[in-house]
């Protein structure tokens, strides 16, 4: 015993002490944050052949705004690490490849093929990481709680996307897309990587079962019936407002000039 404690007293010995703690930590920490990454559930490793296909693609259709080696121009920017879900989502809700350069990308019919997406996704996806795609699983809505979904996308995403995600007006003359044609893998995508102007919710900001919660919250809200009538694009009560407003104001003008011009025929 006295052998240890004279060791103990050293000086080094609680450096020591603080640095077999601190790797503790790490591993610890390592452990628990391993569990819910992006990498954690996702596709099967890319072949080179599907490598060497992306990269083909790549040069023919992306290179020209995104340089030979995904580095970045004037007109596009640097590629390396955004990883494979960014570019499933570009690509797949046709924004990718662009024809004309713009602020924002408007969603239009796909250009590339499934295959060929996830391709360039997994060329992508070598030269850097970086999140990637959500397997079936990720965004499975089975078993998913809409309730806290609805919450969780009040709190975070109403406030550009309304309250249902049928898109709206931003600043800027930005704007928020409609989320009615957006697939479950895509709205989990655009949720990890961000996109346009939309922040980045990774998995510590809103939990993958959070995301799930949030899908099915989103999907379902598209076959729920308007009990009240037209839906009026379910864009809230700027639009109700203005269908009342002319709607009853006109009635009321219409009222008054058939008031109007029967007294002066009498």
């Amino acid at each position: 015993m006295s052998w240890i404690t004279a060791r103990r007293r050293r000086p080094a010995a609680g450096y020591a002490v603080v640095l077999l703690g601190l790797i503790a930590v790490g591993v610890v920490y390592a452990a628990f944050t391993s569990q819910g990454s992006p990498a954690a559930a996702s596709a099967p490793p890319a072949s080179q052949q599907q490598i060497a296909l992306g990269r083909k693609i790549f040069v023919q259709d992306c290179s020209s705004c995104h340089g030979l080696l995904a580095q970045g121009t004037t007109t596009g920017p640097s590629l390396i690490g955004v990883g494979a879900a960014a570019v499933d989502f570009q690509v797949s809700t046709g924004r990718m490849p662009g024809k004309d350069i713009a602020a924002e990308m408007p969603r239009k019919p796909r250009v590339l093929n499934t295959e060929q997406t996830h391709a360039v996704a997994a060329y992508i996806a070598s030269l850097g990481g970086g999140p990637a795609i959500p397997d079936a699983s990720q965004v499975s809505t089975k078993g998913a709680d809409t309730g806290l979904g609805q919450q969780l996308f009040t709190a975070n995403c109403s406030q550009c996307h309304n309250f249902v995600g049928a898109g709206g007006a931003l600043t800027y003359g930005k704007y928020a897309p409609a989320l009615t044609a957006s697939t479950p893998t895509q709205i989990y995508e655009a949720m990890l990587t961000g996109s346009e102007a939309m922040p980045v919710f990774n998995d510590t900001t809103i939990t993958p079962s959070e995301k799930r919660d949030i899908i099915a919250y989103v999907t379902q809200t598209r076959s729920v019936p308007n009990p009240g009538g037209l839906s009026l694009g379910r864009i809230g009560p700027v639009t109700e407002g203005l269908v009342g407003w002319i709607g009853g104001v006109g009635a009321l003008v219409l009222v008054a000039l058939w008031i109007t011009a029967k007294r002066r025929v009498h």
